[in-house]
């Protein structure tokens, strides 16, 4: 199981040496990959009818493309991983080019994830639909692939035309495209695209299930869930370090090929204090 960690978008801070310094530190300590969330907008929590979802305005998250690629710069061998980003809400072409550029600038180390959200505020600032966002995501995701693979491509589906044109530069592999979420639309369409699943359960008999059934579609797609990636969230210490082991060995018997461990949400503040949980949880975990 390959345990790397979460990037903690919401309280690194904005101090560039900040961020590389907990990028290299993960690296060197040893853990296999760096993962972070995304969100273009927040929304304001003064709003008329108020605001319930996880992040707001005051939550800051750093851009995944521009941030990977910074640190790109300043690692060597961590893979970069995005989970997720929110697909739908953003121009299918450009996710293409960003993702193959990055790719080749990092020398082979992006993951992408890709997720639908649920953030309708968002969407509607950036002018695409949400409540289509499924099946269009699967539409991306056919798309991309045909970008990344050929010289030019003649595409049209419901929602995208790319009529005789491509990316240049084109990525020198096939780009890993894991999916986020756990509704049941979602695991019947990474079990028919997708090369992982990046997950925020804990290993309750829920989530067991959940992997049964993502089995299952993998089967009847004609594939072998074994060569199926599962990037599993992990506990961390405000809930205790004892958790963060049961759910390290729960998503292992699962069959989990991935655990990332969360420093965000612990309380901690700033990025020294972020480095030392690192060292702490890799005694945990096993890194």
């Amino acid at each position: 199981m390959k345990i790397g960690v979460v990037f903690p978008q919401t309280e690194i801070g904005n101090d560039p040496s900040g961020i590389k310094d907990f990028a290299q530190a993960a690296e060197a300590l040893g853990y296999h990959h760096l993962l972070l969330y995304d969100h273009v907008l927040g929304a304001d929590p003064n709003r008329p009818g108020g605001w319930s979802g996880f992040y707001d305005k005051n939550d800051a998250f750093h851009e995944p493309f521009v941030t990977l690629g910074f640190l790109a710069a300043h690692t060597t061998t961590i893979e970069l991983a995005i989970g997720v980003i929110i697909l739908p809400q953003r121009q299918t072409a450009l996710v293409a080019k960003q993702a193959a550029a990055l790719d080749l600038l990092s020398g082979g180390r992006l993951r992408l994830g890709v997720g639908t959200g649920w953030n309708a505020v968002e969407y509607e600032a950036l002018g695409e639909d949400f409540d289509n966002r499924g099946p269009r995501q699967e539409e991306q995701v056919a798309l991309l692939r045909e970008l990344w693979a050929h010289d030019t491509i003649d595409f049209r589906g419901a929602w995208h035309r790319v009529d005789r044109a491509g990316i240049n530069p084109r990525p020198a592999r096939a780009l890993p495209v894991w999916f986020g979420g756990q509704v049941e639309a979602v695991l019947r369409r990474m079990a028919r695209q997708g090369d992982g699943w990046i997950v925020n359960l804990a290993p309750t008999d829920e989530a067991r299930a959940a992997v049964a059934r993502l089995h299952g579609y993998l089967r009847a797609e004609g594939r072998d869930p074994a060569t199926f990636g599962i990037d599993a969230q992990l506990g961390q210490p405000p809930e205790g370090f004892d958790l963060l082991g049961k759910h390290l060995e729960g998503w292992r018997a699962f069959g989990a090929t991935h655990g990332s461990v969360r420093t965000m949400g612990a309380g901690l503040l700033g990025p020294a204090q972020h480095i030392a949980a690192l060292r702490r949880y890799k005694e945990v975990v096993g890194v």
